[in-house]
């Protein structure tokens, strides 16, 4: 079977998959028929990514059970003491409607309505917000998950890539495109990819939320829309070195946050700075010059092509917010020696105020 009678039996458009969209000028899917010795990427391959996403929540549950939780706790991670909240129903519906911090005027008439002291209700907010914020141990475990994730994605693509003459010489990555056959253990990685990103949208309404959140989605919607495209287009190649690139820096970083809620200040700063320089030489040198040199002066235009151009854009502006943001934390920091606080905390509260209440509580 062609690719568009099999897309169009999976209940998709014909027309939206029509050849000229999806290949360069020249180029049919008559010429991504599969052989038995000889084959391409299948659009429908792509939705294994649904149960891909479903077992890889369910292997993160037990390995944030099973090994984070014992190796954080081993390491020395440990969560503090939260102040009691008292149970009151007015200023609840109040924090669960209306918003976690009231105004002044709000805490006047909370105060009247709860016959309180507006102190006593400030103070109720205050350690309302402080119940609601994640666990240190909660933390811990996710930075293990992705850091396992991405520490074993970025190696086995290395692996998988060393050989390869299109790996070392970008040039040669177009040569015969789109007619260049599907190593089996690409599509599986591809898939697996695409099936990670999935599992962190699923799961971006549980995890900490962290100031850059928005950016967060924007991110991984544009990434699972440069995956399933570029398969379908069969652009592998492109594809496998860009996720590489991606994932040279992220489990530094996520061995950082590891150090950072273990309290090993002096080597999670090490970590961090390796981190930084690895993350603006690949994502603001090295991704701009195998993207827009490559891919957008060697390479013939279309639509889908148009459409990854946009999304790589999208990518790069991240990057660029990202770097802002790693250079601040180096100069605010490390350099200046300010108070040691992660550029993305999803914290509100300094640990100051936190021990204050409970020593008042005591």
């Amino acid at each position: 079977l062609s690719v568009p009678t099999i897309l169009t039996k999976m209940g998709l458009s014909e027309g939206f998959w029509h050849h000229e969209y999806w290949l360069p000028p020249g180029a049919t899917w008559e010429d991504m028929k599969e052989s038995a010795d000889i084959h391409y990427p299948q659009p429908q391959d792509l939705l294994l990514c649904l149960p891909g996403a479903l077992l890889l929540i369910i292997v993160r549950c037990i390995f944030e059970r099973t090994v984070a939780l014992p190796l954080g706790r081993r390491l020395g991670v440990s969560d503090k003491l939260r102040p009691i909240v008292q149970p009151n129903a007015t200023l609840e519906g109040f924090y669960v409607l209306l918003g976690r911090t009231p105004k002044e005027g709000d805490l006047i008439s909370l105060a009247k309505q709860s016959d309180l002291p507006i102190k006593k209700v400030e103070t109720w907010f205050r350690h309302r917000r402080a119940q609601d914020r994640p666990r240190l141990m909660k933390k811990f475990c996710e930075a293990s998950w992705r850091f396992t994730f991405y520490f074993t994605s970025f190696f086995s693509g290395l692996a998988l890539l060393y050989d390869k003459p299109w790996f070392w010489d970008h040039t040669v990555c177009w040569l015969k495109f789109p007619q260049q056959p599907l190593p089996p253990a690409l599509g599986w990685f591809y898939l697996l990819e695409l099936s990670f990103y999935c599992s962190l949208v699923a799961t971006l309404p549980f995890d900490v939320k962290r100031k850059d959140f928005k950016e967060q989605i924007i991110h991984h919607i544009a990434t699972i829309t440069l995956i399933f495209v570029s398969y379908c287009a069969n652009l592998i190649r492109f594809g496998m070195i860009i996720m590489l690139v991606h994932d040279a820096s992220d489990y530094i970083l996520e061995l950082a946050k590891m150090l950072h809620y273990m309290k090993w200040k002096q080597v999670c700063e090490a970590v961090f700075i390796v981190f930084a320089v690895v993350f603006i030489i690949s994502r603001l040198v090295v991704f701009p010059l195998i993207t827009y040199y490559y891919f957008v002066t060697k390479f013939q235009l279309f639509l889908i092509s148009c459409l990854i151009n946009t999304f790589l854009m999208i990518l790069q502006l991240l990057h660029i917010f990202w770097s802002y943001l790693i250079i601040q934390m180096i100069f605010g920091v490390i350099l200046h020696g300010a108070k040691r606080k992660d550029a993305r905390s999803d914290t509100e509260e300094s640990d100051r105020s936190e021990a204050e209440d409970l020593a008042k509580n005591k």
